[in-house]
């Protein structure tokens, strides 16, 4: 067992996944990890983690464990931060993951004053649906709702603090300028929001 070997069998999900990432934090120049699981999802989350981050990622199952194991090339070059990307954890009972995209400030079509007040109406009962909600995701014009002069921040920010997860493009923010000016959720990518589409349930899109 080499200093980098750790142990994660047992572990409820995303504990392996974070384990194996304080260890690259500990040292970011290492070369070779080992992350030993017990589950499927673990070894998917792990290994998604490692490739993410440089690695090249070979999985050996045994009949009492699972060891995902990462290796990559002594870099010169200061190292990057770590990119945690998508983590899927079994969720208990009969809970469905829903992910909403909002591609716009208004719903529908015809009459955009219109449009922009039922699209506030709607994301502000939300929290209606209570445990299925899992990611709300703002790319194109939707992004201008996350702004601080948006009329519904504090009700995205009320949904972010029971567990929301809040995706916000950074690309789009880019484009219209507005990256300064977000107020709630984190700036991600275009590989996060479709990694997400894959793992949910159901995707409404707006």
């Amino acid at each position: 067992m080499n200093p980098y070997d750790i142990d994660c069998r047992g572990l409820d999900c995303p504990a392996p996944v974070l384990k194996t990432k304080e260890a690259i934090d500990a040292d970011p120049g290492l070369t070779r990890i080992r992350t030993a699981v017990d589950n499927d999802a673990a070894v998917e989350n792990v290994s998604r983690f490692l490739t993410h981050n440089g690695f090249e990622v070979a999985v050996d199952a045994r009949p009492d464990l699972i060891i995902v194991e990462g290796a990559r090339e002594a870099s010169d070059q200061a190292p990057r931060p770590l990119e945690t990307p998508e983590i899927s954890c079994p969720i208990p009972g009969d809970r469905q993951k829903i992910m909403v995209m909002v591609t716009s400030r208004a719903m529908g079509q015809g009459d955009d004053i219109l449009g922009v007040k039922l699209m506030e109406s709607f994301l502000k009962t939300l929290k209606e649906m209570g445990d299925d909600l899992w990611r709300l995701v703002f790319v194109n014009g939707g992004v201008e709702l996350t702004i601080r002069d948006s009329r519904i921040v504090e009700d995205l920010k009320a949904l972010e603090d029971e567990g929301i997860r809040i995706m916000v493009c950074g690309t789009c923010l880019t484009h219209f300028d507005l990256l300064k000016e977000k107020a709630v959720g984190e700036t991600t990518n275009m590989l996060d929001i479709v990694t997400a589409m894959q793992l949910a349930h159901k995707v409404i899109t707006l």
